[in-house]
């Protein structure tokens, strides 16, 4: 094996490349990043980052040298034409490229409203890259009017981070309530009194009929016929997977580029990771974008790759900041769960153990880090505690661990 190429420039990309060096790996390694920042961090674009005038640099997942000095050829500004699978190579920029392996990690795009309902009016804005976020910035200024289009963690993150810099800002969720697809009912609750205590106008149940004005956003029509008068939008309603390049390639796609336990698509020398990847995960297949899958994934990706042979066994954990308060989630849980309360050792904190047919599935924390670090002990051995056990203040979590 001399040569493996890594298609993407993000979190999944570089935790690849990392693993792979660190594992011993001595030979080629490539990235192909279509980005002209050197590979940084995305969870503080839609946070810190649009409070300060920070660069590049101080978000970036990997020093500068980082890739000199192992060894990485960085190609930025590079975007990769087309894969060959038989012949084991890609096309960029003309040139073509062989290689013994090749690792998916692209990604996912924001999702964009249509120009039809105006959605490519000046001051509309998505949030997924760091030009993105450098463009969202020159418009948070204090006094100003913003609607976001979307009750999802991205959306809420940048609409506490706009409260925060003195704009009036609203809200709209075509679903019932905000994080509906993401969180349970009490966290939903939880944060949506957040934001109302904030300052924050959070409207559910009501959707986006229309953007409106000349060149530049002036107003919005919502569904139930509400005129707002807006400066600025984000668009806040998801995003899709990076897989046009590996449906080209005839690679399955199945909600991302499809791949086995391991990461491996049918394609033996063909892998992926991160959030434009699909996995089987308790008899299911899911795609999961977050920061912490595209590190875990990648170095189970790397090793393997290296011979490991080690299935892909994720505890799903995300998190979010919005205004003071950290939410912290791991495992994945249902809408039709049972959930068990229990309070925090402090005003503000609080979790919701969420439980199904099976047993625990799920827990979500707010700004109580030590439960968070014990339920995902629970969520990673299986552990399923009584509900009346966890709901109890008096009772000590970690003597739970030996359930």
């Amino acid at each position: 094996m001399t040569h493996i190429a890594a298609v993407g420039g993000g979190q999944a990309a570089v935790s690849l490349v990392a693993r792979l060096r660190a594992l011993g790996f001595d030979g080629r390694i490539t990235m192909f990043s279509r980005e002209s920042a050197p590979p940084y961090e995305r969870p503080p674009l839609s946070k810190k980052f649009l409070l300060t005038s920070a660069g590049a640099g101080e978000v970036a997942i990997r020093p500068a040298d980082f890739y000199t000095e192992n060894d990485i050829d960085l190609r930025l500004s590079t975007e990769v034409e087309r894969i060959d699978p038989i012949a084991g190579d890609l096309i960029v920029g003309g040139e073509r490229v062989s290689y013994d392996h090749l690792v998916f990690a692209t990604g996912a795009t924001a999702r964009s409203l249509p120009g039809a309902i105006g959605g490519d009016l000046v001051g509309v804005h998505t949030l997924r890259s760091i030009e993105d976020a450098e463009a969202l910035r020159g418009e948070l200024q204090s006094g100003r009017r913003l609607l976001v289009i979307g009750g999802g963690y991205i959306g809420l993150e940048t609409a506490a981070t706009a409260a925060q810099s003195g704009l009036s800002v609203t809200v709209v969720e075509l679903g019932e309530r905000i994080l509906q697809r993401v969180a349970s009912p009490a966290l939903s609750n939880t944060v949506r009194t957040l934001h109302r205590a904030e300052g924050v106008d959070i409207r559910e149940g009501v959707g986006l009929t229309a953007l409106e004005g000349e060149d530049r956003v002036e107003r919005a029509t919502l569904g139930d016929g509400t005129v707002l008068d807006i400066d600025i939008a984000i668009v806040g309603v998801g995003a899709q997977p990076n897989v046009g390049l590996a449906a080209e390639a005839g690679l399955d796609i199945e909600n991302g580029i499809r791949t086995d336990e391991f990461g491996r698509t049918p394609h033996p020398a063909i892998w992926a990771a991160g959030d434009c990847a699909s996995f089987p995960y308790l008899g299911r297949r899911i795609r999961l974008e977050s920061a912490q899958n595209a590190i875990d994934q990648a170095e189970a990706v790397a090793a393997n790759i290296l011979g490991a042979a080690a299935p892909y066994q994720p505890t799903p954990t995300f998190w979010s900041d919005q205004f003071d308060s950290t939410v912290q989630i791991v495992g994945l849980g249902d809408p039709s769960d049972m959930i068990a309360e229990r309070p925090g050792p402090k005003a503000g904190a609080v979790s919701f153990w969420l439980y199904g047919p099976d047993g625990l599935r799920a827990v979500e924390v707010i700004n109580d880090p030590r439960t968070f670090s014990i339920a995902r002990r629970m969520i990673a051995d299986g552990k399923s505690p009584p509900p009346e056990a966890v709901a109890d203040e008096a009772t000590n979590l970690k003597s739970l661990l030996r359930c």
